[in-house]
C-alpha cells in the first residue's frame, strides 16, 4: 500500500511543495528514504521511528520505503519527521484519503512523539495555500507565526497523537484565527522618536531627504556626535509598512529563523546593524542550504553600516548588487536563489582613524598618509552609490542641555509620505520603480529636465569636483527629491545647489 502526504521545504525564503509517499513492503524490517534527502532528512529515520512507537502506532515489520517527490530537488531539514511519519501510519490508523490529500503538515518530532517548530512556517502556509491545501498541521508552539495568512486553517497540534487524533475526526481542534491584522496593528508602533536628537539640524535635513526619496547616505562625524542614535531613528520616519511589506518581511525573518512565539510578526521597519568583522556570506547570504544576510533581513527597512571604513573592503564591494538590482542572486552547484533586497543604506564613519580630524577642539593624531590610507578603503565605485554625504560634528553644551525637544517622527514622517505620494503617481506606469532613486536614465531625463540657471550650476560642478557621470545622475535624483519636498513641479537652480552641496566631499573629503 502507498500513502501520500505533502509538506514543503525552503529554497531561499520561499516554499516548495513536497510529496511524501510511503510504501511498505517485505522482508527484514528498514526504512529507506530516497528523493535526494540530506543529512538531516536521513536522520528522521531513527526520529520518525521512535516516535511513532512512543505515540502507540504500529510499524511495518518489513521493507518501508519513503520517496520525497520531486526526486531530483534537494530536501533539507528536520520539517518532513511530521509528514513521514503521518505517512507510515495512515493506513493501520484508517486516516481518511481525501483528508490527507487536503492537508499539508510539517514539524520535527521529539523520540517521545512531541513536535518542534522549524523555520519557515510562514513561507510553507503561503505554498500550501496556494497548492489549494485546505488545511496546514503545524507544531503548536509556532501555529501563531503561521496565523497571518488568510484562506487555509492554521491547525497547532502538540504531538504525532494529536495530530493523527484529528485527522481521523476523532480530535476536534479549532484553527488558529487569522491575526494579520490584529499583529499588523500591535507591531507597528515604535519606542524611539526622532525628538530625542538633540541640534544636528543640517544632519536631520539630510535624513529626511534621503528618506523621502529612497536614497543611501553616509554620515561623518567624531565619536560621540550622535550619528548611530539619528540611525536607529531612520525607520520612524519612512512610510509605514503595508500589510503586504509586513508579511514579505516577516516571511524573510521566518525563513532565518528569527522569530518566536512573542515575536511572530515584523510589523515597523527593520533596522539591522551588523558588526564590521560580519563576512560576506552574513552579509548577502548564502551556506550550503543558502540563507538570507543582513542584507535581506533588512528589506523594506533600513541596514546600518556603523565605523564603514573597519569592514573588510571585499565585503563592502558585494553590496554593489542588492544596492543596484534589489535583490540577491546567489548561485550554487545545486541551482540558484534569489533573496529580496530593497533597502536603505545608512552608513557612518569617523573622519580618519582617531575621529579627531577636523575637530576644533580635540587634537587628530593621525598623520597625512594614515589619515589618507583610511579614508581609501572605501572604494569610489561603493561611494558613488551613496547618494548623500552629510557631516555630523559636534553638539555643543547649549543644545544638548536645552529643555526644547526636536521635531518628531510624525511631523517629518508626514512630509516624507507626501514626497512618496508624489513619485509613486510620477512611477505609476512603471513596474519596480517607486521612488526618486531607482530612477533609470530615461525616466532622469524625463523628469529631472533644468532650467539654463540649474544646468550651469551643475556643469560647474562636474568640472570642478570631477564627479562620475553616476554621481551626475544621482546629484538629479537629489534635486528631484528636494523638489517634491518643496511642492515643487521643476527642479530649480536651488535645488541643484543643495544637491551638489551632499556631494562636496567628492571634492573636499575624499581628495
Amino acid at each position: 500500500m502507498v500513502a501520500r502526504t505533502y509538506s514543503a521545504t525552503l529554497v531561499g525564503v520561499n516554499a516548495v511543495e513536497i510529496e511524501i509517499e510511503s510504501h511498505d513492503g517485505g522482508g527484514n524490517p528498514k526504512m529507506l528514504i530516497v528523493g535526494l534527502p540530506d543529512a538531516s532528512v536521513k536522520e528522521s529515520r531513527e526520529r520518525v521511528t521512535a516516535a511513532i512507537q512512543s505515540s502507540g502506532f504500529m510499524m511495518n515489520d518489513g521493507v518501508t520505503t519513503v520517496n520525497l517527490a520531486p526526486a531530483d530537488f534537494k530536501k533539507e531539514g528536520p520539517g518532513f519527521d511530521l509528514p513521514i511519519a503521518i505517512s507510515l501510519v495512515a493506513h493501520r490508523s484508517r486516516i481518511p484519503i481525501p483528508v490527507l490529500s487536503e492537508t499539508a503538515m510539517i514539524g520535527e518530532l521529539a523520540l517521545n512523539g512531541e513536535l518542534r517548530p522549524v523555520r519557515g512556517l510562514l513561507a510553507v502556509a503561503l505554498e500550501a495555500r496556494a497548492k489549494g491545501r485546505k488545511r496546514l498541521l503545524v507544531p503548536k508552539r509556532a501555529a501563531v507565526e503561521a496565523s497571518v495568512v488568510a484562506g487555509i486553517d492554521i491547525i497547532g497540534v502538540a504531538n504525532l497523537r494529536e495530530a493523527v487524533d484529528f485527522l481521523k475526526s476523532d480530535l476536534e481542534i479549532a484553527p488558529e484565527p487569522c491575526r494579520a491584522a490584529e499583529f499588523f496593528a500591535a507591531a507597528s508602533h515604535y519606542d524611539i522618536d526622532f525628538c530625542d536628537v538633540k541640534g544636528q539640524g543640517d544632519a536631520k535635513r539630510a535624513i529626511e531627504v534621503a528618506v523621502a526619496g529612497g536614497h543611501n547616505i553616509l554620515m561623518i562625524g567624531p565619536p560621540g556626535t550622535g550619528k548611530s542614535m539619528i540611525a536607529k531613528r531612520i525607520a520612524t520616519i519612512m512610510p509605514a509598512m503595508s500589510e503586504e511589506e509586513a508579511i514579505e518581511t516577516t516571511k524573510i525573518h521566518s525563513a532565518a529563523g528569527l522569530l518566536t512565539e512573542s515575536n511572530a510578526f515584523v510589523g515597523t521597519r527593520p533596522f539591522r546593524s551588523p558588526h564590521h568583522t560580519i563576512s560576506d556570506a552574513g552579509l548577502l547570504g548564502g551556506g550550503s542550504n543558502p540563507g538570507p544576510g543582513e542584507v535581506s533581513l533588512a528589506h523594506n527597512g533600513v541596514l546600518f553600516l556603523d565605523e564603514l571604513p573597519e569592514f573588510r573592503r571585499s565585503t563592502l564591494e558585494v553590496l554593489r548588487q542588492p544596492l543596484e538590482d534589489g535583490k540577491v542572486t546567489i548561485s550554487r552547484a545545486a541551482g540558484t536563489v534569489t533573496f529580496p533586497a530593497q533597502f536603505m543604506l545608512v552608513a557612518a564613519m569617523n573622519p580618519c582613524q582617531c575621529g579627531f580630524y577636523g575637530d576644533l577642539k580635540r587634537e587628530c593624531r593621525c598623520s597625512p598618509p594614515m589619515i589618507q590610507k583610511y579614508r581609501q578603503r572605501i572604494s569610489g565605485p561603493l561611494l558613488d552609490r551613496i547618494d548623500l554625504h552629510v557631516d555630523v560634528p559636534l553638539v555643543d553644551y547649549k543644545a544638548l542641555s536645552s529643555a526644547e525637544t526636536g521635531e518628531s517622527s510624525q511631523a517629518i514622517r508626514e512630509r516624507v509620505e507626501t514626497a512618496r505620494v508624489l513619485q509613486r503617481e510620477r512611477f505609476a506606469k512603471h513596474a519596480g520603480v517607486h521612488t526618486n532613486s531607482a530612477m533609470t536614465p530615461r525616466l532622469i531625463k524625463k523628469h529631472c529636465e533644468l532650467d539654463a540657471a540649474a544646468s550651469a550650476q551643475l556643469e560647474h560642478a562636474m568640472g570642478q569636483m570631477n564627479l562620475s557621470a553616476r554621481a551626475h545622475d544621482r546629484i538629479l535624483k537629489v534635486a528631484r527629491t528636494l523638489a517634491d519636498l518643496g511642492g515643487s513641479a521643476h527642479i530649480t537652480e536651488n535645488h541643484i545647489f543643495e544637491a551638489i552641496g551632499y556631494r562636496t566631499l567628492d571634492r573636499n573629503f575624499w581628495a
